[in-house]
């Protein structure tokens, strides 16, 4: 893949790293920092790229992996960014009652670990169980079980902020 090709393929994706950087940290520093390791670690990687997923697939995996492992290995921990619109979209409330479901629902995944945070962030995205299952290294089952634990703590999770 050429240079060009790469750019105009990152131009068109590149809210998904956006996205990952907006839930992996909360620092504009951070995330510029984030950012640009994304892109580094896709230009590298991309000519394995062998077109067997969409382009988009491949690089919510990169992008995760790399913000995943960049995190793992800073010996500072950096605190998370908490969720706001810009990370996960959802319709437009129509109420107060529901904004504030909302904004509960983004605090609730603000607060789930790091790899939790990424399964309910592709769930959202409507990645089915065995895609998230190959971008997460885990099996679809473990998915289905994973993503039946978290929607329990995000219950919790919102009960507790009412």
């Amino acid at each position: 893949m050429t240079e060009q090709a790469f750019l105009a393929l990152i131009g068109q994706h590149q809210s998904i790293i956006h996205k990952v950087c907006n839930l992996y940290a909360a620092d504009p520093a951070d995330r510029e920092d984030l950012f640009q390791e994304i892109l580094l670690q896709a230009w590298r990687g991309v000519s394995g790229f062998q077109g067997m997923a969409k382009f988009s697939t491949w690089l919510y995996q990169v992008a995760l992996n790399t913000a995943i492992s960049h995190f793992r290995k800073s010996k500072v921990r950096l605190p998370f960014a908490s969720l706001d619109s810009t990370a996960i979209q959802f319709t437009a409330a129509s109420s107060e009652a529901e904004e504030a479901a909302i904004d509960a629902m983004y605090q609730a995944i603000g607060a789930l670990s790091k790899i939790d945070k990424a399964l309910i962030m592709l769930y959202l995205e409507d990645y089915d169980h065995k895609t998230i299952g190959k971008m997460l290294g885990i099996t679809a089952n473990h998915v289905g079980v994973k993503l039946n634990r978290i929607k329990g703590q995000l219950r919790e999770l919102v009960k507790k902020q009412a």
